[in-house]
């Protein structure tokens, strides 16, 4: 049903309408979520939704991928690449730019990322090239990597996933580790509390 008073299916939809339609892309975010969120921003937070406006507009516009490790920067490099006290000899894998703030949030670790933007599902389409495995392939040879820490999520993809990565490690002789104990099976980092992360980090074996 139209909210924006275009009840008539033959009508073009409202502004009103439009924006709840585009609040449903949120994950989690449903028709009445969505329709709340709207009603809130134009009736109580007006500058609030201004500001959010310019902002996402502004990042969609800006944000790409560091060169390197693949999560969001609005750099050639984001900020971890470019930190020369990181320990660039070590690389933590992982699904999500979500899962870096995660671990940098949650742990001491000093090294290196690279960020597969999702995680090997043949039904979705999504294969080595989507994940940018060439590009890693390329960086584990040329920047010598010693360590590659697997910290896909803990789920039937996340597993292959982190599979396929250790046996191309294995190819180049380098020591493959995983996140251990406490991230329970079929989660996903983003979504763990630190101290588990923390403790699963800091207790990960060979793989």
């Amino acid at each position: 049903m139209s909210l924006g008073f275009s009840n008539n299916g033959s009508e073009p939809p409202t502004l009103l309408d439009s924006l709840i339609d585009s609040l449903k892309c949120l994950p989690g975010v449903g028709p009445k979520s969505a329709q709340r969120m709207a009603f809130h921003l134009l009736q109580r937070n007006r500058e609030g939704a201004k500001n959010l406006a310019d902002h996402l507009h502004k990042a969609v516009k800006e944000i790409g991928h560091c060169k390197n490790c693949r999560t969001f920067t609005e750099h050639d490099l984001c900020m971890i690449c470019n930190d020369s006290n990181r320990l660039n000899k070590q690389v933590c894998i992982v699904e999500s730019p979500a899962d870096v703030f995660t671990i940098e949030k949650s742990t001491d670790y000093k090294g290196m990322y690279f960020v597969l933007m999702g995680r090997l599902s043949p039904l979705d389409g999504i294969g080595p090239k989507e994940l940018g495995l060439e590009i890693l392939e390329q960086r584990l040879t040329e920047q010598n990597i010693e360590e590659m820490i697997l910290a896909t999520n803990s789920t039937v993809e996340g597993e292959v996933t982190a599979h396929v990565l250790s046996e191309m490690a294995h190819k180049k002789n380098i020591k493959t580790t995983r996140l251990a104990q406490g991230v329970p099976v079929g989660g996903e980092l983003e979504f763990v509390d630190q101290s588990t992360i923390a403790q699963a980090f800091n207790s990960r074996k060979h793989y």
